[in-house]
């Protein structure tokens, strides 16, 4: 990986080509980021980039972010999110990432919080079939017997099962996602389909793992 930007999702709209050909597009503003820490090899055991994003008051930080901050000479941003990197980065501590990073065409992978949906049962939650509906039936929208697998893993249930439970709210990746426009003047950024996450939630936009 070698470059990425964090911004906030604005919604979906559609555009249309030169074409004719309407895309639908998920619009995310990119205002500048900046470069918070460089890590390497030789200082810090492996290659990596801090990023922050989005305007906080400093009455709001701690005390060891707030030093954080002040070492490196820069503004105190919201969010702080680090990029791993396989060769030594070539970015520099203060150093600001615009919209203009990635271009039409680039295939990239974009990182979110997916919408929290609440307590949500076996069905909704993991797609399982529900039992018969009629008078009889006994099971109808259950996730059916644990006994087998309580009584054979130790009288307790493995970690992993697919059971209800809160859904939803939990980070989420969608890969090679095309960027469709980039818009410098707005730090706008469109990428063609849907992304994780609800309106106003933060992204990270990166150069996708599997460009093939």
């Amino acid at each position: 990986m070698s470059k990425a930007i964090l911004g906030k999702k604005l919604g979906m709209t559609q555009i249309f080509t030169e074409e004719g050909t309407v895309v639908p597009v998920t619009v995310v503003e990119a205002t500048p980021n900046v470069v918070v820490r460089v890590k390497t090899v030789d200082t810090d055991g492996y290659n990596s980039i801090q990023i922050g994003y989005g305007e906080i008051k400093e009455k709001h930080l701690t005390k060891p972010v707030k030093g954080q901050f002040d070492k490196a000479g820069v503004t105190p941003v919201k969010y702080l999110r680090e990029l791993r990197m396989t060769d030594v980065p070539e970015y520099t501590v203060g150093q600001t990432l615009a919209a203009d990073i990635f271009a039409s065409g680039d295939l990239v992978d974009v990182i979110g919080t997916s919408k929290g949906k609440g307590f949500a049962g076996t069905i909704k939650r993991h797609g399982f079939h529900r039992g018969p509906m009629g008078h009889g039936s006994k099971s109808h929208r259950e996730p059916g017997s644990l006994g087998p697998m309580i009584s054979g893993g130790g009288g307790k249930v493995i970690k992993g099962k697919k059971l209800p439970g809160q859904m939803g709210g939990n980070q989420a990746t969608v890969l090679h996602l095309s960027v469709v426009k980039v818009d410098t003047e707005k730090n706008l950024i469109l990428i063609k389909g849907g992304i994780p996450g609800a309106k106003g939630s933060l992204v990270m936009i990166r150069d996708t793992v599997k460009p093939r």
